[in-house]
Parts: structure tokens; sequence; C-alpha cells
């Protein structure tokens, strides 16, 4: 989120430190211009010895954004309970567009007859690396504890979906082996039925012979 008036935006709306003893700590802020004029900003502090600001006055074209960089400078000893009274102000008002970016005039932000200057206030956060660190170890292991569990998911899974694989090549076997028995009955009662037809038409063969060398012979 940001802060912002009818001149420029700033983002973030306040300054967040990484606070670490003995070690400078780094924050941007991006000024937006929200308006079609030439806009010139200047940065002030509470703790101008803690800060660093580059660039701490500027111009800012129509529409533009610009970039600041505040340092905090090594600190020996830590804040009491890391809370930070430490403010910024930003200071904007409207300048020629022939304006020179790098001897912008001293009164620029002073306040007086109908010049408008806006003004928005910051306030500082430090943070503790450590928790920071905390916070991603927690993190870690609940991705981790989720990773886990997905893997434990698809493992169970592929061993359903391969028990259901050998129980349809089981079912599978199993009619195979049917329809062979069933066609084995079928060939079986087929060679009896031709056994038997067949033994029928030799025993009328048999008898017919046997009728035709009986009878007496023609006077």
């Amino acid at each position: 989120m940001g802060g912002g008036g009818q001149l420029i935006s700033v983002y973030p709306e306040e300054l967040t430190f990484e606070f670490e003893l003995e070690k400078p700590s780094y924050c941007n802020l991006k000024v937006v211009n929200n308006t079609e004029h030439h806009v010139a900003f200047k940065v002030k502090t509470t703790s101008p010895k803690k800060y660093f600001v580059r660039p701490n006055t500027s111009v800012v074209q129509p529409w533009d954004t610009c970039t600041i960089t505040v340092t905090l400078q090594a600190q020996k000893e830590y804040p009491i309970d890391m809370q930070c009274k430490d403010k910024f102000l930003i200071q904007s008002t409207k300048v020629p567009p022939n304006a020179d970016i790098d001897e912008i005039p001293p009164d620029t932000f002073n306040k007086e007859g109908d010049k408008v200057i806006e003004e928005l206030k910051l306030r500082v956060v430090y943070a503790n690396p450590a928790e920071k660190e905390s916070g991603l170890t927690s993190s870690r292991s609940l991705k981790k504890g989720s990773d886990d569990l997905m893997i434990q998911t698809v493992q169970r899974l592929r061993e359903e979906r391969d028990a259901t694989i050998q129980q349809n090549h089981q079912l599978q076997r199993e009619l195979e082996m049917l329809k062979r028995r069933k066609n084995r009955k079928r060939d079986a009662g087929f060679s009896l039925t031709f056994a038997a037809f067949a033994g029928l038409i030799g025993l009328l063969l048999g008898f017919i012979m046997n009728l035709a060398l009986s009878s007496p012979p023609a006077a």
C-alpha cells in the first residue's frame, strides 16, 4: 500500500528496515507524479544523522516515477523493544518545466503566498531478521509436511491403481478359462453324437445286408 496526495503518491507508506547491529540496511521508496505538471519533492527526517537519502530532492516529470533509496546507517545498539519513533516527511510542489533537477532553488518548498506545498508523513519500522527467518523456517516446515502428504497420497493412489489392474487381469484369465471349458464340453458333446449316429448307420447297413443275403434266389 502507499500514501499520497493530489500531486504525488509514495509506495510503500512506511519505511521498513531489517535491523542488524553494525550493519547498514536499505529501503526503497517509489514516488509517482499524479499530474500533468513537473513536480519537485524534498525528503526530510527527524533523525538526519541516522539516515542517508538519495536523492533527497528531485523533479519528477508528468506521470513519471522516481525511486528514493534510504539507508539506515550501521547502529551499535538495539532500540528498546525494536520500536522506532523516527519519522520522514516528503514535501512536493509544482515547478516550471525548465526547472533544474540538480539546482532546485532553496525557497522552492517555502510556504508563502498561494504556493501549494503538499506533505506526506511516513513512519519507520524495524524488522528483526531472526523473526523473519523463523517465519521462513515455519513456512518451509509446513510446505514439507504438505509435500510429504501429497507424496503419500500419490503413492496410495498408485497402489490402488496397480491392485485394480491386477484384479482386471485375474478376471480376464478366469473368463478365458470359462470359455475354454465351454468349448471343450461342446466339442465332447458333438463327438458323442457323431459316434452314436455313425453306430446307428452301421447297424442299419448290417441289417440290410443280412436281409439281402438271407433272401432265397429266384426260380
